[in-house]
């Protein structure tokens, strides 16, 4: 009894073999009738008298028994035409046989090489499209501070657009990160959405340049911006001894996690006012020298260091309000969590008992840790205690609930400050994860959003580590026309407020754009 994969073979070779054997036969036919016809059309009868004279050319060969050397040779052309022919099917038969992959004999077509967006492309046009997004963000603050909220609406909105467009393009990365779409056309026609999405956020912020360069009319002067700079200035230098003073006491009272987040904020933050120092003099000399173009050059650059250093005096404020918090909430938390597994501790499922214990082992260990006089992390603590209760589903109300907000919303907002306070090096993969949690978040998903902003802030601090800073100063040269790197231009360049291949004669990216600069950002 044959098999069916063998049936399915003698059907497909006896269509082929009928081929070869009909080319095979006509091409005897047509043999065998080129013999033939010379014979059959010779003449027997008698031949006719010529009258007259003919003289006999020279170049015709006389005929030999009725057939001539033409009559050969056209009948074995045609022979061998058709016995190519069946060599010629045989052998693409042989073919298919040795390529087939299928049980039914039928070779797949290959894949579609369909033009797409290199992966690459796609990160590195995400980075400099939220850099940009996010250096806008931070200068909008300081005319609307000068003009007030009225006078800058307009650029509020292009800057909400843009940041819709950008959270739209990172919401397509973070599907084609988990799979999203499988197909491999898709997937590249993906890819080109996201290029497309972070063009147009960026479009957005180009039209409305102009006029947002016209209201600040820094080319006209730069005296009442540079006021309000040196306000923001002198405010972030009176606040961050009070941070560096909170910090340490975050030591002393805690376990060394609980303000790891935070560690060397104090000193970045004094950096950044170094640098900002040096620029704000410096716009200040070139507007008094009538050098308008220079100074807005130097009061924007300033004012991006400015932005990062109140970002990081401002995480170590918050992060001390956190683990305030969190410390007040621990006891009704834990309150919260003996309620949530009284209901399961007489029920006959299995499953409900083994969660049960799992979370009697962590009740019981934290206890164990608020009570031994050492030093503890609250929000760490907060996230074991509700991780172990809200497990298979997380609380919708009630103090567990609040626990899991807090301790979402501290661990997002330290992935958000890491990433802007170090950009330049931060790439593409740790900045969808933070627009995901911060999605998330939105959405009352705190589980989900928690773990996304934990792996954003590893992923960041990686990058950091893997990638380092990217600027090199220059060793000095005994040259008096070339200016000496300004004090802080490692710390700008790190936190992406000025590129590495330029941090001299470059500006913050903004709603202005970033104009000369070649910077690739990472991705």
């Amino acid at each position: 009894m044959t098999s069916s994969k063998l049936r399915g073979r003698s059907r497909r070779a006896g269509p082929q073999v009928s081929v070869r054997v009909v080319l095979a036969v006509l091409g005897g036919v047509t043999g065998i009738a080129w013999l033939v016809l010379p014979g059959m059309t010779t003449r027997t009868d008698a031949p006719v008298a010529i009258t007259g004279p003919v003289a006999a050319s020279p170049a015709v060969a006389p005929a030999k028994d009725g057939a001539s050397t033409a009559d050969l040779v056209l009948p074995l052309v045609a022979a061998g035409a058709a016995g190519a022919l069946a060599g010629y099917g045989y052998l693409r038969r042989v073919r298919r046989a040795r390529t087939r992959t299928t049980p039914g004999g039928s070779t797949p077509s290959p894949p579609r090489t369909e033009p797409g967006v290199p992966d690459d492309r796609a990160r590195t046009a995400l980075v400099a499209a939220d850099d940009r997004v996010r250096a806008a963000r931070d200068e909008l603050g300081f005319p609307r501070e000068l003009f007030g909220a009225e006078a800058v609406a307009p650029f509020a909105d292009a800057l909400r657009e843009a940041e819709r467009e950008l959270a739209a393009a990172f919401r397509m990365r973070q599907r084609h990160d988990d799979g999203v779409p499988e197909d491999p056309v898709a997937r590249r026609q993906a890819l080109a959405g996201i290029v497309g999405r972070c063009a147009e956020a960026e479009r957005r912020l180009d039209a409305a340049a102009d006029g947002f360069r016209r209201l600040r009319g820094l080319e006209q002067g730069v005296g009442e911006a540079l006021a309000v700079a040196e306000a923001r200035f002198r405010e972030l230098t009176g606040r961050t001894p009070a941070a560096e003073a909170v910090l340490g006491e975050l030591r002393e009272r805690y376990a060394a996690t609980a303000s790891a987040t935070v560690t060397g904020y104090v000193e970045q933050a004094k950096d950044r006012l170094v640098f900002a120092t040096v620029r704000l003099n410096q716009a200040r000399q070139a507007d008094d020298a009538g050098h308008p173009e220079e100074a807005a050059r130097h009061l924007r650059t300033a004012e991006g260091a400015v932005a990062q250093a109140a970002v990081l005096v401002g995480a170590v404020e918050r992060t001390a309000a956190e683990l305030r918090e969190a410390d007040g909430l621990l006891p009704a938390a834990l309150t919260g969590a003996e309620a949530e597994l009284a209901p399961l501790r007489d029920t006959a499922d299995t499953e409900a008992l083994a969660h049960v214990l799992r979370a009697d082992a962590v009740l019981s260990r934290v206890r164990q840790e608020l009570t031994s006089g050492r030093p503890y992390d609250p929000v760490g603590i907060l996230r074991r205690v509700v991780g172990a209760i809200s497990a298979p589903e997380p609380p919708r109300a009630g103090v567990l609930a609040a626990a899991g907000r807090l301790t979402a919303r501290s661990a997002t907002a330290a992935a958000a400050d890491f990433v802007a306070t170090h950009r330049g090096v931060v790439g593409a993969t740790s900045r969808t994860r933070l627009t995901e949690a911060h999605r998330l978040l939105a959405d009352g998903d705190t589980a989900g959003a928690d773990a996304l902003a934990l792996e954003a802030r590893a992923l960041a601090e990686q990058d950091v580590r893997v990638r380092g800073n990217p600027y090199t100063p220059a060793p000095p040269v005994p040259d008096a026309s070339r200016p000496a790197p300004t004090a802080g231009t490692a710390g700008a360049v790190l936190g992406g407020i000025l590129p590495a291949d330029d941090p001299e004669n470059a500006h913050p990216a903004g709603f202005t754009g970033r104009p000369g600069a070649s910077r690739t950002p990472p991705a």
